[in-house]
């Protein structure tokens, strides 16, 4: 069962709470016990899990981001200009493996699983395979 997700950015650099629709897809395909994989289409676009609870923990990674990739830097030759999207989707990764049981993803209390723009605003999609 593979199963395209798409977002909409709105911002250079953002962190979209995904969760729910990864879980409402498990819920709607019946799937009590598994492993979704979930995957970034993007070379500027990568998942994470983090906490979920405090907004100020996604502005703060976005801004460590920011200060750990300028994104202007002399040296890069990339003729997009968008070196520092590719390193962070680097960091963060394209994707995540999560498991599933009792028809939920197993997930800690402050966690969720986020879709990372780095280099938006765009129209962007994930996949979903659970096995």
């Amino acid at each position: 069962m593979l199963k395209t997700f798409h977002v909409k950015t709105d911002h250079h650099d953002q962190m979209i709470d995904v969760t729910s629709q990864v879980q409402d897809w498990i819920r709607e395909e019946g799937v009590k016990d598994g492993v979704v994989v979930v995957q970034s289409m993007h070379t500027t676009a990568g998942l994470t899990v983090n906490e979920n609870a405090d907004p100020d923990v996604k502005t703060d990674m976005l801004r460590r981001f920011r200060e750990v990739y300028p994104w202007d830097h002399p040296e890069d030759r990339h003729a997009e200009g968008n070196t520092a999207a590719h390193m962070k989707t680097s960091t963060v990764g394209h994707a995540q493996t999560l498991l599933v049981e009792d028809g939920r993803l197993v997930l800690g209390t402050w966690q969720g699983l986020y879709f990372c723009e780095f280099d938006g605003p765009r129209s962007r999609k994930f996949v979903a395979k659970l096995l």
